[in-house]
């Protein structure tokens, strides 16, 4: 089932958001509003998650407070890797989770914790472990980032690719399951209560592998995404019923991003829209044909939105 929708992902980062073009971000707040209005006309019900922000910043959030994007979501997230990207300790964690409490009420989810195994395969262990016992007392939902490595021969989703150097490179180790589907040690110490990210790319072949691991983990939540720019692809609903379908065992938050080129100020998947309502067009098709509004109706709707995230 679809447990929430969020929309966008990493709107504070370069690598998913042209800031250069929205130095103020108006043009992210105008086509967020646009596509959590969406969301309501389909299914009032339906829980809306802000894209989890990276790196952590309460100024973006209060930011995005003065733009009115936090009238319309009901959750927040925020994505954080001090073993590999970020310059802060594992340890403070629970720091970061307080400072965006101070900037908002809103429930916070961390929709991205994530260690790679890229020196040693005892650091991701060590990463998940401590990251569970920060963290699951504290937010309502915690996704594990990823199940699978990136495959050798995929590019990794970032601006400036190879350039970065060894930061580029532990993007293909953040799995808990090798490229050759055999587990690393993590995959043996997973934590009970934990959700796992993991994005399936447009025909994925690993997508019933993936449903297989993710069940051989008792996982219960997961995060995934359903392309904009993917939509404009041959056959892609096809595609998204299957993967959709796939994922029904499990308490999915659909990711909803990614620009089409052609719809872009500039043709990048980064890039702002052109026009807003041509994302609400893409929000509205999604939350109708995979969380439309008789899935959570009623008294029902009600009360599992306002459960949803409740801390195990």
């Amino acid at each position: 089932m679809i447990e929430a929708v969020m929309l966008w992902n990493e709107p504070n980062n370069l690598s998913h958001w042209d800031f250069k073009i929205d130095p103020e971000w108006k043009k992210f707040a105008e086509m967020t509003i646009a596509g959590a209005k969406a969301v309501r006309r389909v299914n009032p019900e339906l829980p809306i998650v802000l894209g989890g922000i990276s790196p952590i910043d309460p100024n973006f959030m209060q930011l995005m407070g003065s733009h009115g994007v936090l009238d319309h979501v009901d959750i927040v997230a925020v994505h954080g890797f001090p073993l590999d990207w970020n310059h802060w300790g594992i340890h403070e964690w629970p720091q970061k989770i307080a400072e965006i409490r101070s900037v908002t009420k809103k429930p916070i989810w961390v929709s991205e914790a994530g260690a790679s195994s890229f020196g040693a395969e005892e650091v991701q262990v060590f990463g998940m472990q401590r990251t569970a016992e920060l963290l699951l007392p504290i937010v309502d939902r915690i996704h594990w980032y990823s199940l699978f490595d990136l495959p050798a021969t995929w590019t990794a989703t970032t601006r400036h690719k190879e350039s970065e150097g060894s930061a580029y490179y532990r993007h293909y180790y953040m799995g808990l399951i090798r490229e050759d589907m055999t587990p690393k040690q993590a995959a043996s110490h997973f934590p009970e209560g934990l959700g796992i990210c993991q994005w399936f790319h447009f025909e994925d072949p690993r997508l019933d592998a993936g449903v297989e691991w993710l069940q051989q983990l008792g996982v219960r939540y997961l995060r995934t995404g359903v392309s904009w720019a993917d939509w404009f692809r041959p056959h892609s609903e096809t595609w998204f019923d299957r993967q959709m379908s796939a994922l029904s065992p499990f308490e999915t938050t659909l990711t909803l991003c990614f620009t089409p080129e052609h719809l872009g100020v500039e043709r990048h998947y980064t890039s702002p829209p052109r026009n807003s309502d041509d994302f609400a067009e893409f929000v509205h098709w999604a939350v109708s044909r995979y969380a439309p509004a008789n899935i959570l109706s009623g008294a029902e709707g009600a009360q599992d939105r306002t459960q949803v995230g409740a801390r195990n």
